[in-house]
């Protein structure tokens, strides 16, 4: 077996936020002739003693790490995530190791969609990609998106519940070649990824453009952070956004997102004295937020915007919203835990992928271009469950 190179342990340890206690507990090393198992962990990872082969298939998977890795000669460079255009808060930094291996897993699915994209000789580059600059202003943005995707605001609101219009929302930008995924954690709720660590990302990818939304946040923030995402794949840059960036861009795909979910004009319905108490507003923007499909957070930036509220209003309201959220999603887990049963895995996990994902995998499992294994990789499920994940695409004829 080739040398492994101590400081790659070391590397793939502190890369997926692990002490050395955690890990020789995750990695279940036992004690062995009255050395601890850190003890023993720590004799890898300074070359005294190399790992077995099964110790590494543990690590990969405990680290989140491909088996090849682990043969390198050298820790690899720090994986792509675009720019990154967060203003991240100290209590969620530990969570960047997590944010790190779910880009890298994306990013390898679509690595595979976008290399059989290429050798479709009906597949072309998507011209909207890249296609705008902030410099054109947030109404030639949202104009062109509008124009490309066909989204109508009236619609949007005709579908009576916020889930009903961010599939709306989602399916008029699949349809132009998007792939539109909600993913809020690594495949169990221990790796849950709160939203202030990502809200979301957008890999602009002419060819196989990709936005991931943070499903851990309220379903009545999905549509802002898909048209948020949709923005950057307009401006062409790949990144990863927070709660409320700072940056120029976030601010500029924040207003797009904005311009088109709660047009400036309609505020003025939305009465507000300022000398009213602070539970009285949160009940204003509440009701106003329910009739129109939106988040609260968002009627409360758009107040700002229209400086009928002061940024520090804004800005505690907005923390007010989303403890409150943080607090029925707790109870709403320990609900879920109490009954028997649940939602099914796989209605659960297509309503994650997206259906221009699955009709892709679909289609070309099809023509022989994917094995279950590889359309398992792309889809993120064990090979046995892509034919049942796929399954709903046929329904049978009685």
């Amino acid at each position: 077996m080739p040398a492994i190179n101590p400081h790659i342990l070391i590397w793939a340890r502190e890369t997926a936020g692990l002490s050395i206690d955690d890990a020789a507990g995750k990695l279940r090393i036992s004690e062995a002739r009255g050395v601890s198992p850190p003890d023993r962990l720590l004799a890898y990872e300074s070359g005294e003693q190399p790992p077995s082969r099964a110790l590494l298939v543990k690590m990969s998977k405990t680290y989140r790490r491909s088996l090849l890795t682990f043969y390198l000669n050298a820790p690899p460079q720090k994986g792509d995530r675009g720019e990154d255009f967060r203003t991240l808060p100290s209590q969620h930094t530990a969570d960047e190791p997590l944010v790190d291996a779910l880009l890298r897993d994306i990013r390898a699915r679509q690595s595979m969609v976008r290399t059989l994209l290429e050798e479709d000789d009906d597949a072309g580059t998507l011209p909207f990609i890249g296609s705008m600059s902030v410099n054109a202003g947030v109404s030639q943005v949202l104009k062109s998106i509008q124009s490309t995707t066909g989204l109508d605001l009236a619609t949007f609101r005709s579908q009576g519940s916020p889930e009903a219009a961010f599939a709306y929302l989602r399916s008029r930008v699949e349809a132009v070649g998007v792939f539109v995924l909600l993913i809020g954690n690594l495949g169990s709720h221990h790796t849950s990824l709160d939203v202030a660590a990502f809200r979301g990302f957008a890999l602009a990818d002419p060819l196989a453009p990709f936005v991931v939304i943070n499903d851990q946040d309220a379903k009545s923030a999905w549509a802002f952070t898909l048209l948020h995402e949709v923005c950057h794949l307009w401006i062409g840059a790949s990144g990863v956004s927070g709660a409320w960036g700072e940056s120029r861009l976030e601010k500029f795909c924040n207003d797009v997102a904005s311009a088109f979910l709660l047009p400036s004009g309609e505020l003025a319905s939305l009465q507000i004295d300022p000398n009213s108490d602070r539970e009285t507003i949160i009940e204003l923007i509440g009701e106003f937020a329910r009739e129109h499909l939106l988040s609260r957070s968002l009627v409360a930036y758009r107040l700002f915007q229209a400086r009928r509220i002061s940024e520090q209003s804004w800005q505690s309201l907005t923390q007010s919203f989303r403890d409150e959220w943080r607090q029925q999603r707790s109870a709403q887990r320990t609900r879920s835990r109490e009954k028997k049963g649940g939602p099914d895995y796989y209605v659960v996990r297509r309503h994650k992928l997206g259906s221009a994902l699955l009709k892709f995998v679909d289609r070309n499992m099809s023509d022989g271009a994917l094995t279950p294994t590889k359309a398992g990789k792309v889809l993120g499920v064990k090979p046995r469950s892509v034919a049942t994940l796929l399954s709903a695409l046929h329904p049978q004829v009685a």
